[in-house]
């Protein structure tokens, strides 16, 4: 549970940094005035001001925002600093620059990862990786280095075996012969269904080979990486707005819970994992619904064709529907995450 958490509000704390980050960034350098730049919502445990912004961090690590003065025209006490009387320009950069930032992270944790950890490809030899604790493997006595040589008395010669053999005995003992250095022994694990995988697993992964490129390889391979992320990403969520079906979705509780056991394999993957939810939150925060960043920029993009902003009732009725819209679709996550909780899926 503590690591869990611990983890969860790594995760969270610094997607949300970065993203804000960004809107601050950029609201500055345009001359804008920000009152506040905060961490998390709620009560304020942490709060201090540098000239003329407040800087918090507060109780519920679960997002954060920027008070820019003027964001509401009828509350405008910043004159031209205030942001509704800033070019369109300068606002469509202001709103895209969360987004931005979320896209730009996972290049920087991938270049960090490839340049001081490596790129490890998978090893096709039958030989354990990460073990993680508390799994079937782990519970067996199995260890990170052992090859294993037989399932149920059949001879393992590569990887694929061993995953097939697995799969093969979901929810079955099955007999494990392992080579430990000069040693030789037999053990029993029984493989278990994992949901998300869509296969038995037993929590283990396989060895890998690793290298070390230089700054530009390892750049360009982070780049390489990023978009290959993207592009599976926007497609998976293509499917999912064709087929109507929200059951992939997952909230703070199942975000945090994937954290948690992600943490355990290790820091690297749980910087993988922070970087393929940075690009998760960059992509959902552009869809054109009121309320979040690219509803901003919707509105701003009409604003520019028409000359001038919505109308008041206008602007209303779109943010209501967008608020529905969002609390709809945080019922349903919370929903999903309930499900994964109490059935183990």
């Amino acid at each position: 549970m503590v690591v869990t958490i611990a983890a969860a509000i790594f995760v969270f704390g610094l997607l949300v940094l970065v993203h804000e980050l960004g809107h601050f960034v950029t609201a500055k350098l345009t001359g804008m005035r920000v009152d506040e730049f905060a961490i998390g919502f709620g009560p304020k445990l942490i709060s201090h001001r540098w000239g003329e912004t407040v800087y918090s961090i507060r109780a519920v690590p679960l997002g954060g925002f920027n008070d820019i003065a003027g964001m509401d025209p009828a509350d405008n006490d910043a004159g031209e600093r205030g942001y509704c009387e800033k070019p369109v320009r300068s606002r469509m950069i202001v709103i895209l620059a969360g987004s931005v930032m979320n896209f730009l992270l996972p290049v920087l944790i991938f270049f960090g990862i490839f340049f001081f950890s490596g790129v490890s490809t998978p090893n096709p030899e039958p030989v354990m990786g990460t073990v993680i604790a508390g799994k079937p493997a782990a519970e067996a006595g199995l260890l990170e280095g052992d090859r294993v040589l037989s399932l149920n008395g059949q001879p393992v010669e590569s990887w694929t075996d061993f995953v097939q053999g697995v799969r093969d005995n979901t929810g079955e003992a099955v007999t494990v012969t392992v080579q430990r250095g000069e040693d030789t022994f037999t053990t029993t694990m029984t493989p278990v269904y994992d949901s998300s995988a869509k296969r038995a697993m037993v929590g283990v992964m396989s060895s890998v080979d690793t290298r070390y490129p230089g700054l530009a390889e390892a750049a360009r391979l982070a780049v390489q990486k990023t978009a290959a992320i993207l592009y599976m990403m926007v497609d998976a969520l293509y499917r999912i707005l064709l087929e109507l079906s929200g059951a992939e979705l997952a909230g703070p509780i199942g975000v945090a819970q994937m954290a948690g056991e992600v943490a355990q394999m290790g820091f690297v993957p749980l910087l993988n994992f922070a970087a393929f939810l940075s690009l998760n939150l960059g992509i959902v925060n552009l869809f054109p619904i009121p309320a979040l960043d690219g509803g901003h920029f919707a509105g701003l993009c009409v604003e520019a064709v028409r000359g001038k902003p919505m109308g008041q009732k206008a602007m209303e009725y779109t943010q209501k529907i967008g608020i529905a819209l969002l609390i709809l679709l945080m019922v349903l996550a919370t929903k999903n995450d309930i499900v994964r909780v109490f059935t183990g899926g």
